[in-house]
């Protein structure tokens, strides 16, 4: 393998692995929380968040991407106030990160959702009864019992992340060792003469990632709801 890939192919995958890691991890535990609330509480405007949450989802990818360089790029609301403070993520890898982030919150927060809404309530009801508080009764019911939902969410998210292009590319542009992931390498390599066995070597470990992030998530769900259940 490490012959087969050259750098150019290797510091795609790096970066590729990096970008999503963060952006699974930063994201989980907002993604948590959202779900919750769309799962258990009723609020004004809870149709709209959910709508929200679902945008990526329907908008075209590029869209999503100018819409974060319009707010977090230098110019932009957020982004220009952030980056007086040092903090900055147009065209840099930590852009990227949140591109493929915002771009898997709603694969994450909808497994994380169905995981919360499949806990019967009566149970946490029964906690409260004995003096639990809300954050007592989440922490001791509510989490583990929907910890399966929340691994695969995380897992896919990560895969989503993975394979993230339009929005990555439109936030952060395609700069070889610092924005180019992946799917932006594949794209770079087949608009030149002979970028086309790099190309397909990177389409092949997208393919394995794809597929191990898949059946993984399935193995890591069946084996702790398993374990919840004392089987």
């Amino acid at each position: 393998m490490t012959n087969w890939l050259g750098p150019d192919e290797w510091s795609a995958v790096a970066l590729s692995l990096q970008v999503s890691f963060w952006a699974t991890l930063v994201s989980l535990p907002l993604g948590v929380f959202v779900a919750y609330a769309l799962a258990r509480w009723n609020f004004p405007g809870k149709q709209l968040l959910n709508g929200l949450v679902h945008l990526p989802l329907i908008l075209p990818p590029v869209v999503t991407g100018y819409l974060l360089l319009l707010t977090m790029g230098t110019k932009g609301p957020i982004g220009g106030f952030l980056a007086e403070l040092g903090i900055v993520f147009a065209f840099r890898w930590t852009g990227a990160a949140l591109a493929a982030g915002v771009m898997a919150f709603p694969l994450m927060v909808r497994a994380i959702r169905l995981s919360i809404e499949a806990v019967d309530p009566r149970l946490e009801q029964a906690s409260a009864t004995l003096g639990a508080s809300p954050l007592w009764v989440f922490l001791t019911v509510t989490l583990p019992m929907t910890l399966p939902g929340i691994l695969v969410g995380a897992i896919l998210a990560f895969a989503k992340a993975m394979g993230e292009f339009g929005a990555t590319i439109t936030f952060v542009s395609n700069i070889p060792g610092q924005t180019r992931t992946i799917p932006s390498a594949i794209y770079a390599f087949l608009q030149v003469p002979g970028g086309e066995d790099s190309a397909l070597k990177l389409v092949i470990v997208s393919i394995v990632i794809a597929m191990s992030a898949l059946l993984l998530s399935e193995i890591v769900s069946r084996r702790v709801a398993a374990r919840l259940e004392g089987r």
